[in-house]
């Protein structure tokens, strides 16, 4: 039989020119703070033409559906606007004020080209690229793609090779990076890359201590060998040292209490006076 008192999903349609991830996610979001209520959502993307948004708001109002847009043509946004006052829906267009606000600031129209977010061009590409050979080529598991490499960085543990070469490949670099262990041999191939991309990074030694110790006692790790261990620490560092002496041409960085992004500005900056820096770089880190 059926309850009375049994409530309906109240839809929520979200009508998008690209692919409404970004409407759902801001509607999912806003909708935590409503307890107690059903609500269905369902996402419609590529809204390019007018009759798609007809037909979608025409459903919305026969079904009594709240519609949330976002639509970045200018005539597609009005139109949506004209189609909630026809069929009487609930509308919020989650375009219409941040252009209007970015426009005023930039002072500049905006292109009004749907799907620029997701656009797959060379340089989107580009970086899965990077992004996967960095993958392979981390903490030195694949000495051999240290030739392909424009970016390599060399240091001991904990000196942020892993982070910093991720940041590093989110901009369109291919970068390895070597450790450096105490009385370990270090790979051939490091003396037969182009010696202009390789940077060293060292850090002070009671900073690595902490850090060393952090990472063991969030691993769940009792005091192993020597790695956080002070002696050590300092013999591994001065081992590191001897190394780059002998290689005069790496820049040596300290990453001491410095950022990802602070490192890899110095590093991108050093490429540029070497005239190594990609032009199709991303620069909107």
């Amino acid at each position: 039989m059926h309850d009375g008192s049994t409530r309906l999903p109240k839809p929520i349609l979200i009508l998008s020119d690209g692919t409404g991830e970004t409407g759902e996610k801001m509607v999912r979001a806003a909708l935590q703070q409503f307890r107690g209520h059903l609500v269905h959502v369902r996402t419609y993307a590529d809204i390019t033409r007018p009759e798609q948004l007809s037909g979608w708001f025409r459903m919305a109002g026969q079904q009594q559906a709240a519609v949330v847009t976002t639509l970045v043509d200018s005539e597609m946004r009005s139109y949506a606007a004209e189609l909630s006052k026809e069929h009487g829906v609930a509308h919020l267009d989650l375009i219409q004020d941040l252009l209007g606000v970015l426009a005023s600031y930039l002072e500049q129209q905006p292109r009004g080209v749907p799907g620029l977010l997701h656009t797959a061009d060379e340089s989107y590409f580009r970086r899965i690229e990077a992004v996967e050979f960095t993958v392979k080529a981390d903490d030195g598991k694949e000495p051999r793609m240290l030739d392909k490499a424009e970016i390599i960085l060399v240091g001991v543990s904990r000196t942020s090779k892993t982070p910093l070469s991720t940041y590093l490949a989110h901009k369109g670099y291919k970068v390895g990076n070597v450790p450096i262990v105490l009385e370990h041999p270090f790979p051939a191939q490091l003396d037969t890359t182009d010696q202009r991309r390789v940077f060293a990074l060292t850090i002070d030694a009671e900073a690595l201590q902490a850090i060393r110790i952090a990472r063991m006692r969030a691993m769940g790790m009792a005091r192993r060998m020597n790695y956080s261990d002070m002696h050590y620490i300092l013999a591994e560092l001065e081992y590191a040292d001897d190394l780059f002496r002998r290689h005069r041409e790496w820049p040596v960085i300290d990453v001491t209490g410095k950022a990802v992004e602070e490192t890899a500005a110095t590093i991108l900056g050093i490429l540029y006076d070497r005239g190594l820096a990609r032009t199709d770089a991303d620069a909107s880190f």
